[in-house]
């Protein structure tokens, strides 16, 4: 007699075990590479420095029949001509304008604020 058995009742406890290992793996992941993110973070020096605001852009998640999240982002570029992305919040994302020049607040991937220099306005006569 030959032992037959069913593939699918052989195969599924390992299909079932594979996609928890990788459930898992993935959430362990995020979890570590979001403490690793904070981790940095609070060890970046605060600085102030001169910057422009050269680039806006906005990230859409969700959607569909879910509600939808906006991200929002800014670059900046430095006096050394280096440039790097910032996420902001949407009410300051509103009040910055790509040419705007300032004093940009951070510490390492967080925003804390950026004061525009006030620009001194031509009147035609």
């Amino acid at each position: 007699m030959l032992h037959g058995g069913d593939f699918m009742f052989d195969f599924a406890p390992t299909l079932v075990g594979i996609i928890f290992v990788i459930v898992i793996s993935t959430i362990l992941f995020t979890i570590f590479k979001g403490f690793s993110q904070w981790n940095k973070n609070n060890n970046s020096p605060k600085l102030n420095v001169n910057a422009k605001v050269v680039a806006k852009r906005t990230a859409i998640r969700g959607g569909g029949e879910h509600r939808a999240y906006s991200d929002y982002f800014v670059t900046f570029e430095v006096e050394s001509g280096d440039r790097f992305e910032l996420e902001v919040e949407g009410s300051e994302y509103g009040m910055l304008v790509e040419g705007d020049t300032g004093e940009l607040a951070f510490q390492g991937t967080r925003y804390f604020g950026f004061t525009r220099q006030k620009k001194k306005m031509e009147i035609d006569t």
